[in-house]
């Protein structure tokens, strides 16, 4: 059988993901030890906290023991190549997973690893975020497929794998973001190629409009600091409001994948509020994580 990677929501079915979402949705209880005997190896190029604690709990709760390493440890293509730092951790750990800039690292990592690789987040996807995205929104709004999705500001690695699943499932997607921020002509064909129903507009109103759920990410992302002002000025009409958010289905949901910057990218009043599932949509990637892992693990042995 071949190894599985998980490096983007598009790579799957539709079949693998709810198989995913299945395990994710298992009590902690009644998980199968699948990682018992096995590390993980947690590579982290960039910060975090909501990654780094979902993974390690879920790699925790599947028998197996997670090690974290930093990126400035290991020296990807500095102290030694990306290959062979991956064949080596490959033949201590049963998954490798990596945090990275560039999202060729991780898939040189899945070239020359003989175990699965997950990709924690790069410059082009955010895989595992979609998955707890998913569950939470199935959780909360109903099955996908009949639900109308809205992202509105920076359409970057969280949007592009938002999009990916959304679209898999046969729903809505409605993004949003300034001209030179929004997916280009290569990028919306590839999208419309996945499925569902695809929107792209410059107009937060009517994207927002008849939404069930609305999401947003922070303008500015790790490695983007010097465009920061450049950035406030141009996402400054894409921020989401209350009043915004009335444009919405009555009901609808908000989500953000954190950090978030109140009242920059959104509101207090809108992410604090009673339309917020940001700490659920939270949680969630510890199961989330703990589902994709199951699956791989299990695909690949």
């Amino acid at each position: 059988m071949s190894v599985r990677h998980l490096l983007n929501i598009a790579d799957f079915t539709q079949g693998d993901i709810r198989q995913m979402l299945a395990l994710a949705r298992v009590p902690v209880a009644e998980c199968n030890s699948v990682l018992a005997g096995k590390g993980v190896a947690l590579i982290f190029e960039k910060a975090s906290n909501r990654t780094r604690h979902s993974m390690e709990m879920a790699v925790v709760q599947l028998g197996g023991h997670p090690v974290y390493t930093r990126g400035e440890e290991i020296g990807l293509d500095v102290r030694e190549s990306v290959e062979d730092a991956a064949a080596i951790l490959s033949g201590y750990h049963g998954v490798i997973a990596a945090r990275v800039f560039a999202h060729e690292t991780v898939a040189r990592m899945s070239r020359a690893s003989m175990v699965p690789v997950v990709n924690m987040l790069s410059d082009w996807s955010h895989p595992l975020q979609t998955l707890a995205d998913v569950l939470t929104m199935e959780q909360h709004c109903g099955p996908i497929g009949d639900l109308t999705v809205a992202w509105v500001g920076d359409y970057n690695n969280v949007a592009r794998s938002l999009a990916e699943g959304v679209l898999l499932f046969g729903g809505k997607m409605k993004i949003c973001a300034p001209a030179k921020y929004g997916p280009d002509k290569q990028e919306i064909t590839r999208l419309k190629n996945i499925g569902g129903n695809l929107q792209v507009d410059n107009d937060p109103s009517n994207t927002v409009a008849e939404a069930d759920v609305v999401h947003t990410d922070t303008w500015i992302s790790m490695g983007q600091e010097k465009e920061t002002e450049r950035r406030r000025m141009d996402f400054a009409s894409f921020r989401v409001t209350e009043e915004l958010m009335s444009l919405a289905q009555p009901g609808a949901k908000f989500m953000h994948c954190m950090p978030a910057h109140r009242d920059e990218e959104v509101t207090a009043e809108v992410f604090d509020g009673p339309r917020s599932l940001v700490i659920a949509q939270g949680h969630n990637r510890m199961h989330s994580a703990r589902g994709a892992l199951a699956f791989l693990v299990r695909e690949s042995s």
